[in-house]
């Protein structure tokens, strides 16, 4: 191994590795995306051409992949205890008065969030991350060191060369669970129950590219032998970890009394659904070492701390109807219809119930009396019958077995527990594909809306995709509320999509697991839909973010003799088979003269003279990076009229802002 090639491996690293920190643990990126992928290719471009100067803490060791027959047992020296739980305030004033006590003396308490996760144990030997694991039985966890090694907020070389253990937790975001189930239960599914389930499922996937794929995180709060660094107490551990490089939860607080932790307690059972991780109670923890070590622990709990939960926000309703919905996939999806009730600040009357084994597990019938929370704040979820309640003439649910659209009788797919219509000239699934068709982000025809649709098909205009580029101005005129005026431009907006860029077609295809990031990546690779379809499954997968589930639903839905009709048709149509945009390496080299280069941009309120779609559109060929809400990572907010909570935002953050007439200004001197 040349000295130079290491020695240049070494630098990438250490500059990725406090980038990637600042970005995960401190949130305070210095450094553009645009920047960190350039420099992350060239260490990847390095290690390919010389593997030798790989080390384990290299960010590129992070992507996973690696398939595991099973989890080796680790044996924690020290258990990893749980904690004591108490469920209200006078309990927990209990706890404090007893401990100060046992203690002879008023102690400060450190009030930490309890993270609703799973608890891991992190070994680092002079600085290097070795070693990782679940908390298990307490004594007896499972080696996950490589899925754990996918986890950005996890540092693989610390700031300094310690050798030490510390502990935390494991947590999925809410944004990532929420995205998480709507795959899942489009996918046909079982969906997760809540965040901490679908953290400790991602944990022990034996294939670490679906951990790294999921967008967990950590929070640490706990320091081994914190003697052997000088650390004396809770929230001075707290700080050394973090200047280590570890993720720790910044909103602990110190206490005093019993008012303060009463305090600390309001603030955040008010304000847990503004969070971006779920949070079920707070941690009261007596800060100095001394008195930890002094009180000792139980078998089970240590006796100076004490997990304070908070009472669920559950409401009790009764359940009226059960609709089932036939989605553009086919899944069947049913849905609880409910009274009305308040629920964690806004009025809930629909839940999603997932699938059919989540009916019968949780025993549900019409008229039942139900209690209803959300899951993560977020997601309305029924969590049981309230039994005594149930009326005496109650009967047993009967799940359907045929389609609520057609008729067909519905089926179950590769051991999937959601039921699908798979009648392809079901009016249902015809109709959700054209609705997806014309979207924004794929065909993008304006005008061409849901109720629209519907007619469309209930009077026989259309059947498929394709025929809607055979329709008439006559026949738009049958329609409910279609004028002249309003049938014209809707012929035009079909008339336009013709001209859309091959990925949109793609896109609107609704093919299985191809969104429309992964549309336009094959289209800037293969170049047309052809050359798409003809691709193999080996070809496909070796493309970078594409992978192997969406090459083999490309070429199975290639493969049918239904697709290649609807093919030929819109090629009938004149219907554009061919990419029309620039490859990924044009862009990036024309990009780099941009004001916009590496920006992360946000659009709000209305915008005169271009759509939303067309300016960002413009940004990504101009190299920046648009996204949907406005964060400390924001560089540039770019506001319309009526801008709203964004601009106030991006104004409280110091973020710049440019107004529309400025933005068309920069959009020409840049032609």
């Amino acid at each position: 191994m040349a000295a130079k090639e290491a020695e240049l491996a070494a630098q990438l690293r250490q500059k990725l590795n406090q980038w990637g920190r600042e970005y995960y643990v401190l949130d305070q990126p210095s450094v553009e995306d645009a920047v960190y992928d350039q420099t992350y290719r060239q260490l990847q471009e390095l290690e390919a051409k010389n593997p030798a100067v790989i080390t384990p803490d290299s960010p590129t060791q992070r992507v996973g992949g690696q398939i595991l027959a099973g989890f080796e047992k680790v044996t924690h020296e020290t258990p990893m205890l749980s904690l004591g739980d108490v469920f209200s305030k006078a309990e927990l004033q209990e706890f404090i008065e007893r401990l100060h006590k046992n203690v002879g003396e008023q102690v400060p308490f450190n009030c930490e969030l309890k993270i609703d996760g799973l608890a891991i144990s992190l070994t680092y030997e002079d600085g290097v991350f070795v070693k990782g694991s679940t908390r298990g039985n307490g004594t007896i966890g499972e080696d996950i060191t490589q899925n754990l090694k996918t986890i950005n907020a996890i540092p693989l070389r610390l700031s300094e060369p310690v050798s030490v253990e510390v502990r935390g937790e494991c947590y999925m975001p809410k944004s990532s669970f929420v995205k998480l189930n709507e795959a899942r239960e489009e996918q046909g599914l079982a969906v997760f129950a809540n965040p901490r389930n679908a953290a400790a499922g991602s944990l022990r996937q034996l294939n670490s590219k679906v951990t790294a794929a999921r967008n967990l995180s950590t929070f640490i709060y706990y320091l081994m032998e914190p003697e052997k660094f000088g650390v004396t107490s809770q929230s001075q551990a707290l700080q050394q970890m973090r200047k280590w490089g570890f993720k720790t939860n910044t909103d602990s607080r110190l206490a005093t009394s019993m008012e303060e932790v009463d305090q600390y307690i309001d603030d955040y059972q008010d304000s847990r659904a503004d969070l971006a991780y779920e949070i079920d109670g707070i941690v009261l923890k007596a800060d100095p070492f001394t008195v930890q070590q002094d009180l000792g622990n139980t078998v089970k709990v240590p006796r100076w701390a004490i997990a304070y939960k908070f009472p669920p926000d559950e409401q009790e309703t009764v359940l009226r109807e059960i609709e089932w919905t036939v989605g553009r996939t086919g899944v069947v999806t049913p849905t609880a219809v409910m009274d009305p009730v308040q629920l964690a600040g806004s009025t809930v009357s629909r839940a999603s119930l997932h699938n059919p084994d989540y009916v019968v597990e949780k025993g549900l019938r019409l008229l039942d009396t139900v209690k209803l929370h959300k899951a993560g704040d977020i997601i309305p979820e029924i969590s049981e019958v309230v039994l005594d309640k149930r009326p005496a003439d109650s009967s047993v649910y009967v799940i359907p077995t045929a389609c609520p659209e057609c008729g067909a009788e519905l089926v179950h797919l590769d051991d999937e527990v959601a039921l699908r219509c798979v009648n392809p000239k079901c009016p249902a699934l015809l109709k959700e594909s054209v609705i997806h068709f014309a979207s924004r982000n794929a065909m993008d025809i304006r005008g061409l809306g849901k109720a629209i649709i519907a007619q469309m098909f209930s009077l026989n205009l259309i059947s498929d995709v394709a025929s809607l580029y055979s329709l008439t101005k006559e026949e738009l005129l049958q329609l409910d509320k279609v004028k002249e005026k309003s049938a014209t431009n809707l012929l035009t907006a079909i008339a336009a999509s013709k001209q859309n860029s091959v990925e949109h077609l793609l896109f609107g295809l609704g093919i299985r697991h191809v969104g429309a990031k992964a549309a336009r990546i094959l289209a800037q690779h293969f170049g047309s839909l052809d050359a798409i379809a003809a691709a193999p499954v080996e070809e496909i997968e070796q493309i970078d973010s594409i992978g192997g589930v969406i090459a083999e639903s490309l070429v199975k839905y290639f493969a049918t003799a239904e697709v290649h009709e609807l093919i030929t048709e819109l090629k009938k149509q004149d219907v554009n088979m061919e990419y029309l945009g620039k490859t990924a390496s044009q862009v990036e080299e024309e990009a780099q003269g941009s004001e916009f280069n590496g920006q992360t941009v946000v659009l709000t309120g209305t915008l005169d003279t271009l759509s939303r779609a067309t300016a960002k559109k413009w940004l990504q060929a101009h190299g920046a990076k648009v996204t949907g809400s406005v964060s400390k990572k924001t560089t540039l907010l770019i506001a319309g009229h009526d801008a709203g909570s964004k601009l106030t935002k991006a104004q409280e953050l110091g973020t710049p802002v440019m107004d529309e007439a400025q933005f068309t200004q920069k959009m020409e001197a840049e032609q």
